[in-house]
């Protein structure tokens, strides 16, 4: 795998899991009762993310390796996967 595309595929899992990372342990104001003048009660409380980011990355670094050794080192690509649904060609 080139490096491009390994950089490329890094960075989709690393966003990927972002998202899913963001709500985790996340406390509102509402649920703080310590809402802010001007600012919605769903708002984060005390919003970390220098947290967020590192979980982040050590999360899709073991995705990535995973990924890696699946494809590149047992050879297990898209391809090997059964096909239920012909193709219309």
């Amino acid at each position: 795998m080139p490096v491009a595309t390994a950089m490329a595929v890094y960075f989709i899992m690393w966003w990927l899991t972002l998202f899913t990372m963001l709500p985790i342990g996340l406390r509102t104001q509402g649920e703080e009762d310590d809402v802010t003048l001007g600012t919605p009660a769903s708002a984060p409380h005390k919003f970390r993310m220098a947290r967020v980011f590192l979980l982040t990355t050590i999360i899709s670094a073991v995705i990535f390796a995973t990924f890696y050794i699946v494809n590149q080192k047992l050879g297990i690509g898209v391809d090997d996967f059964p096909v239920f649904f012909p193709s219309l060609d």
